[in-house]
């Protein structure tokens, strides 16, 4: 597989986080049409979650990306039970956003120091933080087993592991050469998730704002996994899909992590001025 697409993917994902940090988790429909930021350019955070970030950072999404990528880039390889351990060393000193999922891990963990599956937690941001496996992954099989296991870590819920399987498959095949309309189209989509799939495909073309807000802008895998696949249906082109995708506020990091992954495995140009502002690349 052709590095520089991994690291494209990598990169993508994380420069859609720090743009998508502005507006990351505003919903109040009035509020995001009033915001005083700058569409074409990262922003300082509005929401009072992020506290304490700054333009150019990540949101904890970001954050916890960077350390599967330091991970496995010093490691060479990915063990969960490896890994486990340089999670926790993160999150004991961690001054960002805490969500339930990290949360419950933890308990599970102090209850059982050898679990490796956590959290029941059926949002869908764990699946935008897969791509750093690419670089540890000689096959689509070994990278699917390494993506089942990390994403169940802290999100051991089946409809997201659906998820991070078909977006896994989707994102290793535009990787490897693919585009990734001709990767969605061939993509073997799960029985379960297959009407939401087709809900979110057939979306195509329809305003973003209220196709967001009909699916749900929310965490949560459901309607964020159909809103996802609208964008990646609708747009090609990298700022528009991310432009388009913050304005529709909600968990749009979530959203843009995927778009992003897939994009820059496309070679899709990202802004210089994005890349550049974002921290920790």
């Amino acid at each position: 597989m052709n590095q520089n697409n991994i690291k494209n993917a990598v990169e993508a994902s994380l420069v859609a986080d720090s743009y998508l940090l502005g507006s990351h988790w505003i919903y109040d429909i009035n509020q995001l049409k009033n915001l005083k930021i700058d569409w074409n350019e990262l922003n300082a955070p509005c929401a009072k979650w992020h506290e304490g970030k700054e333009k150019g950072d990540f949101t904890h999404y970001g954050d916890h990306t960077k350390w599967l990528l330091n991970h496995v880039k010093e490691s060479k390889t990915f063990d969960i039970q490896v890994y486990k351990q340089v999670w926790l060393q993160n999150m004991k000193d961690y001054k960002g956003y805490i969500d339930g999922a990290c949360a419950d891990t933890i308990k599970i963990i102090e209850e059982d120091e050898s679990a490796v599956v956590g959290s029941s937690s059926h949002d869908l941001s764990i699946v935008g933080r897969i791509s750093p496996l690419l670089y540890v992954s000689d096959t689509k099989q070994e990278f699917l087993a390494n993506v089942k296991s990390f994403v169940s870590f802290t999100h051991n819920n089946e409809t997201v592991l659906n998820v991070a399987e078909l977006f896994a498959n989707i994102l290793y095949d535009v990787a490897d050469g693919e585009k990734i309309k001709d990767a969605l189209e061939k993509a073997t989509v799960p029985k379960k998730i297959q009407s939401a799939f087709e809900k979110g495909v057939l979306s195509k073309g329809e305003k973003t704002f209220d196709t967001i807000l009909k699916f749900g802008p929310s965490c949560t895998v459901q309607g964020a996994f159909e809103a996802t696949l609208h964008l990646l249906a609708t747009y090609d082109d990298f700022k528009e899909a991310m432009v388009q995708n913050a304005k529709a506020g909600g968990d749009s990091s979530s959203r843009g992590m995927i778009v992003g992954m897939l994009m820059g495995a496309a070679n899709c140009t990202i802004p210089s001025s994005w890349r550049e502002g974002t921290k920790g690349l």
